[in-house]
């Protein structure tokens, strides 16, 4: 390897080094006045009544933990702390939390995107749909499944010996598994993305048509459901 390689090798994990020491901090401390000023808003009771506010509560909880608990393990891989490469169970459990929260947070979302789109139909009956019990159940469920699905990683991911000395917090080194960690989050995220653009694109279609309608039939929205909709 020549000379020019290696300096661009060391300015590259320089560079990478700064942004952990110094960039991530401040987006921590960003995340978390956000969602702090956020959850303050909804929690006022004009807004915690509302179904959708209840989901995205639920989703800026969801982004506070990981904004805690996952940024902040990076930012201490800056300084050489990383207890998930020393410690098996950390190991475990801080992979486990990572991925059940990345894939939460967008469901979440899109449980909050159907619930616009039930009380923004025209049909009476549809709209009746849109209730906290079922925003409870939807919730539940979803979290269940997600925790029962990433259960693997509690048995596969493990501290592997990359190279002589050198320890790393990863998922079982068998091809077959890597394959299958691999394919299923990407067509995870493929199929999480996609819904959401659908619900985008029919959340739309509503917004449109509700533009179209006179003052006497918008009065079956509330406001803030109207606001939240759009």
């Amino acid at each position: 390897m020549s000379s020019s390689d290696n300096k661009t090798i060391a300015i590259l994990e320089t560079t990478i080094l700064y942004l952990h020491q110094y960039i991530i901090p401040l987006f921590i401390l960003l995340g978390d006045i956000g969602n702090f000023l956020v959850l303050f808003i909804f929690w006022k009771r004009s807004w915690r009544r509302n179904v959708c506010v209840f989901y995205l509560t639920i989703n800026l909880l969801i982004n506070t933990f990981y904004i805690n608990f996952v940024m902040l393990a990076d930012f201490l891989t800056a300084f050489e702390i990383q207890p998930n490469n020393y410690s098996q169970i950390y190991c475990k459990i801080h992979t486990y939390f990572v991925e059940l929260i990345s894939i939460l947070s967008p469901t979440i979302l899109i449980l909050a995107s159907i619930d616009r789109l039930l009380i923004s139909s025209q049909n009476v009956d549809t709209r009746l749909y849109s209730s906290k019990r079922l925003a409870y159940f939807l919730i539940s469920i979803n979290i269940f499944f997600w925790m029962i699905y990433n259960s693997h990683i509690l048995m596969r991911v493990n501290i592997q010996e990359i190279h002589f000395n050198e320890l790393l917090c990863y998922y079982d080194l068998s091809s077959f598994y890597l394959r299958f960690a691999t394919y299923s989050t990407l067509i995870i995220n493929c199929c999480l993305s996609l819904t959401m653009i659908i619900l985008c694109l029919f959340a739309c279609k509503n917004v449109q048509q509700y533009r179209s309608l006179t003052r006497q039939q918008i009065r079956r929205m509330t406001k803030k459901d109207f606001q939240l909709l759009r």
